[in-house]
C-alpha cells in the first residue's frame, strides 16, 4: 500500500484549485470548517432533483428520501463507532443540538447538583450548560489548564468530582490550541463519581478515529462541516439515555431528538462525505488495519482513513512546529514540542512580535494563505491567558489535503512578514 498522497484526493476539492494573484491559495481556515469534495456538492443538488420530499409518503420521491436518511444515520453510526443508528442525532449544529440536550439534562437537576466544565472548551461547550445549571439552581465548577501548554489539570478535574456531580463536560480537541485531552480517562473518572459525560467532538472530527464505545461517553456532539461535508450537526447518545431522558418534541413526531423536517439535502451530503472517507481508507488505510479494533466493511474503512489521516497530519504538524520555532518573533500558544505532537491536533496558533492577531492574518490572505484571527469562541481560554484584549490568535489549521509544500510557503512567508518593518505594511 502506497504511503498517504494527498495529491489524489486535493483534485477531488473545486475550491482547492483557487489562485489568488495567480498563486495557489492555501487553505489553512478548515477549523472554522473545511472545503467539501466534488462528490459531496453534488450530493445536495443530486437530492433535490431527484429525491426531495418529506418523510413517509407513499411515493417515489419520498421513499428515496427515507431510504437515504436511514443510510445517512448507519454511516454516521458507523463513522462515530455506535452500536446503533438509533443512536444517531443530526440536528442544525453542535450548539442548538447541546442547548437540547442542557434543556432535557437540566429537567433531571436539582439544587446542589455540581457540573463540571473547563477553560480549555469552546463556549458552546459551557454556555449551554451554565445556562441549565442556572435555570436548575445547580453550580458550575471550572476545571483549570496548565499556561505553560494549555493542557487540562486532570489532579484538579478528580479533585473537583464528587458524589454531587452530574455532568462532565469535555472537549476532545481544542478549537483554539490543538490539545487533545485525554478523554477516556476523563469518562472513566466522571462515571465512577456517577456522572454522565459530554463530549465535543466538533474539532477533532475532521483529525481522529473516534470511537464512542470505547471512550464510554454517554454523548457526543460533532459537525459534518469540520470533515468535508455540509453545515449539519451530529449528536450521539446512549439509547437508554435518549429513551429516557425528558425530550421537547410535538406529539405526532417520531423521533424524540430529530425535531421537526430535517435538513435531507444537507444529512444527504453528510452522507457522500462520509463515504469520501471511506475512500480514503480503501487507498490508504491498510496498515491501520490492525488498529481498527475488529471493525468490519465500512466502519473499517472509515476508522482506518483516520488513523491514516491522523498519521500523515501528524507529520504536517511537527514540520510546522519546527519551522516556526526558527521563525523570530514567532510564539506558539500550546503544545509546541514536536516531540509531543501526538497530544494535540495540527491546529497551531501563534501571536507574532509587533503584530496583532488581525494584521498577521490579514497580511497571510494577502499573500493567498486563509487563517484565522480571533478566539474563535474560544474566549475563556483567551481570557485564562491574557490574550483576549490584544485579538487573542492566528490560527493555522491543517487538514488531510494540506500538502508539506504549502507549510513550507508558509514559513517562509512568516520569515518575510518577520522581518517587514511596521511602516512598510499596508
Amino acid at each position: 500500500m502506497a504511503s498517504f498522497d494527498p495529491q489524489p484526493l486535493r483534485a477531488q476539492f473545486p475550491a482547492l484549485s483557487l489562485t489568488v494573484d495567480g498563486r495557489p491559495a492555501v487553505f489553512l481556515d478548515g477549523p472554522a470548517g473545511t472545503q467539501v469534495p466534488e462528490r459531496v456538492v453534488e450530493a445536495v443538488s443530486r437530492y433535490y432533483r431527484e429525491s426531495n420530499a418529506n418523510r413517509g409518503g407513499a411515493f417515489v420521491t419520498s421513499e428515496r428520501s427515507d431510504a437515504m436518511l436511514d443510510e445517512a444515520h448507519v454511516a454516521m453510526a458507523d463513522f462515530l463507532g455506535a452500536a446503533s443508528p438509533d443512536e444517531i442525532k443530526f440536528g442544525q449544529n453542535m450548539t442548538s443540538l447541546t442547548f437540547a440536550l442542557g434543556r432535557s439534562i437540566g429537567r433531571t437537576l436539582r439544587p446542589g447538583d455540581e457540573v463540571l466544565l473547563t477553560w480549555l472548551d469552546h463556549d458552546a461547550n459551557v454556555t449551554p450548560w451554565r445556562l441549565m445549571a442556572e435555570d436548575a439552581g445547580a453550580t458550575v465548577r471550572m476545571v483549570d489548564i496548565d499556561p505553560a501548554d494549555c493542557t487540562l489539570d486532570l489532579a484538579g478535574l478528580r479533585t473537583a468530582l464528587s458524589e454531587r456531580t452530574r455532568l462532565v463536560a469535555v472537549g476532545y480537541a481544542s478549537n483554539a490550541v490543538g490539545t487533545i485531552n485525554p478523554v477516556a480517562e476523563i469518562v472513566r473518572l466522571a462515571h465512577e463519581a456517577g456522572a454522565l459525560t459530554f463530549v465535543d467532538a466538533v474539532h477533532y472530527g475532521p483529525h481522529g478515529p473516534i470511537d464512542v464505545q470505547a471512550l464510554g461517553t454517554d454523548f457526543l456532539a460533532c459537525s459534518v462541516y469540520k470533515f468535508f461535508g455540509p453545515h449539519l450537526g451530529v449528536l450521539y447518545g446512549r439509547a437508554e439515555l435518549l429513551d429516557s431522558l425528558p425530550a421537547y418534541k410535538v406529539r405526532p413526531a417520531s423521533d424524540r431528538w430529530e425535531t421537526g423536517t430535517q435538513s435531507h439535502e444537507t444529512i444527504a451530503g453528510a452522507l457522500a462525505a462520509l463515504e469520501y472517507i471511506a475512500e480514503v481508507g480503501e487507498r490508504f488505510g491498510a496498515p491501520f488495519v490492525p488498529e481498527a479494533g475488529g471493525a468490519v466493511g465500512r466502519r473499517l474503512l472509515l476508522r482506518t482513513a483516520m488513523r491514516a489521516i491522523a498519521a500523515y497530519e501528524r507529520g504536517l504538524g511537527e514540520r510546522l512546529l519546527a519551522g516556526l520555532a526558527a521563525v523570530p518573533g514567532m510564539h506558539v500558544v500550546g503544545i509546541a514540542d514536536t516531540t509531543r505532537s501526538a497530544e494535540r491536533v495540527p491546529t497551531v496558533s501563534i501571536t507574532a512580535e509587533g503584530w496583532s492577531p488581525r494584521e498577521l492574518a490579514a497580511a497571510l490572505g494577502r499573500g493567498g494563505i486563509f487563517a484565522w484571527d480571533g478566539d474563535f469562541y474560544a474566549s475563556g481560554l483567551m481570557e485564562r491567558l491574557g490574550l483576549a484584549e490584544t485579538g487573542g490568535v492566528v490560527r493555522l489549521g491543517l487538514v488531510h489535503y494540506n500538502t508539506a509544500a504549502e507549510v513550507d510557503r508558509l514559513l517562509e512567508t512568516l520569515a518575510e512578514l518577520a522581518r517587514s518593518p511596521v511602516a512598510s505594511r499596508t
